[in-house]
């Protein structure tokens, strides 16, 4: 049930003035990542501010997503909880859509121990059929799935992948120890693909794929023809990008890279916020040393 190999990124929500969603936009910046050899869209995850999304918002990115990729490429949404019975309602709304899967990050504030989390996500996984990948990110959740947890939601036919954004590469060893051959493995840290692929992984899903996607995507095709120097190399060139990328709370700096580039996709909705000037100014140079904006 390997859902894809190489690049999915994770789609920004463009929004107009209103901050209302901009669909218009969305298709624009749908086309332009198939077209620049995007391998899978995820859609209304942490970049695409699903958090802020109204649960009818969420649904119709997810419809829309669906209806436009057109089977170009597997479209995973983001359908997340830290309320079971929540997470439950949008995964088989989801699932209901067409989703080719779904991305489901660990609950967050009332967290839960590593017990609620086998249940958690045993309930969401048998009340749909679409594959499922768990999304690990301590950082963002403060809930961290251990190895041996990881390994336990494993033997779940319909959980297929591991989205991982600990950092931890000591963990990602003993995560693939316990789960290669069980779990596919994404990074969820642009700056540490090629490590994670040299561990087994199948690819990453991808906040700079926002506005490189083709060089995104090639990281990861490089490594799997071969090309471990070529993968690498790519890596290392776009570390400046990537780090810009996080120089403030995702997705505010890649939302302002997009606008910068001209895609025009809107600001974030409160509580986040645009970035100071000097910040600001720091990315627009290291977008153009990229040559991604003609300012």
């Amino acid at each position: 049930m390997s859902l894809f190999t190489g690049s999915g990124v994770a789609i920004v929500t463009p929004f107009n003035e209103n901050l209302e969603v901009n669909y218009e936009k969305f298709e624009e910046i749908i086309d332009y990542q198939i077209d620049n050899g995007t391998d899978s869209i995820v859609v209304c995850g942490t970049t695409g501010e699903a958090s802020t999304l109204t649960d009818d918002e969420q649904l119709e990115c997810i419809r829309f997503a669906v209806e436009k990729v057109k089977g170009r490429v597997p479209v995973i949404a983001g359908t997340g909880s830290n309320d079971t019975s929540h997470g439950i309602y949008l995964a088989k709304e989801a699932n209901k859509l067409g989703v080719d899967g779904l991305l489901v990050v660990t609950p967050y504030y009332n967290k839960t121990s590593q017990k609620g989390l086998i249940e958690h996500y045993t309930d969401i996984a048998k009340s749909v059929d679409s594959p499922i990948i768990l999304y690990n990110v301590p950082s963002r959740t403060g809930l961290n799935i251990q190895p041996k947890t990881a390994y336990e939601l494993s033997k779940i036919e319909n959980i297929v992948a591991i989205k991982e954004a600990t950092g931890d590469i000591s963990q990602v060893v003993e995560l693939m120890h316990y789960c290669a051959g069980r779990l596919d493995l994404y990074s969820g840290n642009d700056d540490i693909i090629v490590p994670l692929l040299s561990l087994g992984g199948k690819g990453v899903i991808s906040v700079v794929a926002n506005i490189m996607p083709r060089e995104t995507h090639d990281i990861v095709a490089k490594f799997m023809n071969g090309d471990i120097k070529g993968s690498a190399d790519l890596q290392l060139t776009m570390l400046p990008i990537i780090n810009a990328m996080f120089s403030d709370v995702n997705p505010i700096p890649v939302k302002e890279a997009l606008n910068i580039i001209g895609f025009e996709v809107g600001a974030c909705r409160k509580p986040l916020t645009s970035m100071d000037a000097q910040s600001r100014e720091n990315l627009v140079n290291t977008i153009k040393s990229y040559g991604l904006s003609n300012i």
